[in-house]
């Protein structure tokens, strides 16, 4: 990591806390933590106010505010691998939201620095997704946020057709296809459902509450189990 790469992370680090040790900050860099003292002495000589001492801890000044992003080329890398990725699997609104964050990733960076995000030799292929199930995407992303019900017909492994009533929890990407992980009504039960096999969704105008023992942090532990 360039040494000014790693100065800058210093500054966002203690920006995100309130104090901050040598120890953190060293974990978190993969450095000692004299370098960590000798970037934190030369921080604070050229004018970023970093408050308190070694052993103790450190925190910025209220007032401090970054300079323009600055990213290392990893992290380009892996803004630009995630929008593809983005863009060959999600929905119509996510592809233009990746987009978009490409634009202003590259607006905030200096002029020199901009052709990285267009020269990154890192891609998402993409295999033809079912225009269903980037339209299904689009809704079960509503109704998790929202916390709709949602209806549907689904078709089992063997092409058994069934209607159910879940409350969706969350989606996952598993390389090949999307599935939803779901409250049952029918099931009593958390169940995973793949999206192109759904049809006939209809995003219910009720809402359900979140909450223990049907919530996302149930659904996992319930997964993890298995």
């Amino acid at each position: 990591m360039r040494r000014a790469d790693r100065l800058f992370q210093i500054v966002q680090i203690l920006q995100h806390r309130r104090v901050t040790t040598a120890a953190r900050i060293a974990e978190r860099l993969q450095v000692s933590e004299r370098t960590v003292y000798r970037d934190i002495r030369d921080l604070s000589l050229s004018g970023v106010p970093i408050m308190g001492e070694a052993g103790v801890g450190y925190r910025l000044g209220k007032d401090f505010e970054l300079p323009p992003l600055m990213f290392t080329v990893d992290e380009i890398q892996a803004l630009v691998l995630g929008a593809r990725m983005v863009e060959s699997w999600a929905d119509d609104a996510l592809q233009r939201a990746a987009q978009s964050v490409l634009e202003k990733v590259e607006a905030a960076l200096p002029e020199a620095e901009r052709p990285r995000v267009h020269n990154t030799s890192l891609f998402s292929v993409a295999f033809h997704v079912p225009e269903q199930v980037r339209e299904h995407l689009g809704h079960l992303r509503g109704a998790i946020d929202q916390r709709h019900p949602v209806h549907m017909l689904y078709r089992d492994r063997g092409g058994q057709e069934s209607e159910r009533t879940v409350r969706p929890l969350g989606l996952y990407y598993w390389g090949s296809t999307w599935t939803l992980g779901a409250w049952c009504e029918l099931r009593t039960d958390f169940r995973n459902f793949r999206l192109d096999r759904m049809s006939s969704i209809e995003i219910r105008e009720t809402t359900f509450e979140l909450k223990s023992p049907v919530t996302l942090a149930d659904y996992v532990q319930s997964m993890a189990g298995e």
